[in-house]
């Protein structure tokens, strides 16, 4: 089969692969029709490559078609259409039985002191190959796959593998008060999102942050108070704009959908890339004692929570010897909730969103469908923000 496989910094490449087949009984097999091109491979891209090997097959948002079962799959049969989410999880253990699949006992990456094994996504989350390929292994599959009905086009279901979990907890740790106000740090896929699910959910007042135009526009189209970052010197000045809106305190919650490599922050991006230049093993040996973030959207969230406030981060972070203010969070008596999202939680919640009404508009979510051999071409221009790609499908 043909995959898309990572081979060093800046560098995929889609290639011939062996089929995946049923290891385990609780294996399926699913044909992939539509994957997503996620922020989080962009770390891999860039920041992560020290903990990647070439040849590793990316993605970890597909949807697709079952092929075959192992004999303790009783919950799904050739032919179902599934949504598959980004993380493998057993669904009996503690961990899973508590809500938090993401932590899941059973596929916890031990050896790495890391939660539940993740597809496509390196050597700290077990590197199981991922979804931006013909057909993939899915272990787990008595619980992980989503069962979607057939009919409307893959747009409708396939962000309930990553995006719309992934922004639904942000909200839902953020507790944005009834009527009340919230900043998305960042308005790529996952803070577009964060937008739309605040403004359902019934929030006063959501402000958006970026510094990419075409960003800026879609969450401006659909009632958001938009903020350019190019436009004000430096992060005080934003704080200050968005405080006059909220009466001189500031919002009531902060979503950071920006992570590890936020602009503004010179310092970190120099670490992140002279990490890039090392032989894997001493770089990945780095970057596990003395790793570092740009910091500068969460330090910019920190400033800008109103005392008492929430900071809810879904931007993903990677860093092991990152400098916080931590006398500046007690004093505001801040609360910080973060995580990867633990898809199988809110499902229930989400499925019923995916209606003839799409009030969250999945539909036209999309700015590109790109067949899977354009996958280069898919990751540079996501990278570069280039011809307005703010989400990215792919299709073998």
């Amino acid at each position: 089969m043909r995959a898309v496989t990572w081979q060093g910094k800046r560098n995929v490449s889609v290639e011939a692969v062996p089929d995946p087949t049923i290891k385990e009984p609780t294996d399926a097999v699913v044909r992939i029709t539509s994957t997503g091109v996620c922020g989080s491979d962009l770390h891999l891209y860039e920041v992560f490559t020290p903990f990647m090997t070439p040849g590793d097959i990316l993605g970890h948002e597909p949807m697709g078609i079952v092929e075959e079962t192992g004999a303790d799959v009783t919950g799904l049969r050739p032919a179902d259409r599934v949504v598959v989410p980004f993380q493998i999880a057993c669904g009996h253990c503690w961990m899973c039985d508590s809500g938090l699949p993401t932590q899941c006992e059973t596929t916890q990456v031990a050896d790495q002191g890391m939660g539940a094994t993740l597809f496509g996504y390196t050597k700290l989350y077990g590197a199981v190959p991922g979804g931006q390929a013909e057909y993939l292994r899915v272990p787990q599959a008595q619980f992980g796959p989503v069962k979607v009905p057939e009919g409307p086009a893959d747009d409708r279901f396939v962000y309930l593998s990553d995006v719309l979990p992934t922004a639904w907890q942000a909200v839902r740790y953020a507790d944005i008060p009834p009527g009340g106000s919230v900043a998305v740090l960042g308005l790529g896929p996952i803070g577009d999102m964060c937008c739309r699910i605040a403004l359902h959910q019934g929030a006063g007042k959501v402000f958006g942050v970026d510094l990419v135009p075409e960003r800026l526009r879609r969450v401006r189209e659909r009632g958001v108070d938009t903020f350019d970052l190019s436009e004000f010197d430096g992060g005080s000045g934003l704080v200050e704009a968005i405080r006059d809106r909220t009466d001189g305190r500031g919002p009531d919650c902060v979503i950071d959908a920006v992570g590890a490599e936020a602009h503004g922050s010179p310092l970190g991006r120099m670490a992140q890339q002279a990490t890039g230049v090392l032989p894997r093993a001493w770089a990945s040996r780095l970057a596990e004692k003395a790793g570092t973030d740009r910091l500068a959207a969460l330090r910019t969230a920190i400033d800008l929570v109103r005392r008492g406030g929430t900071i809810s981060l879904s931007g993903v972070y990677g860093g092991a010897a990152d400098p916080l203010p931590m006398l500046t969070m007690f004093d505001k008596q801040i609360q910080l909730r973060m995580g990867q999202a633990n898809v199988r939680r809110w499902v229930d919640d989400l499925l019923p969103l995916l209606t003839d009404d799409d009030p969250l508009g999945v539909d036209d979510f999309a700015t590109h469908h790109l067949p899977l051999n354009d996958a280069p071409h898919a990751y540079e221009i996501f990278q570069h923000k280039e011809d307005d790609a703010v989400k990215i499908l792919t299709h073998p």
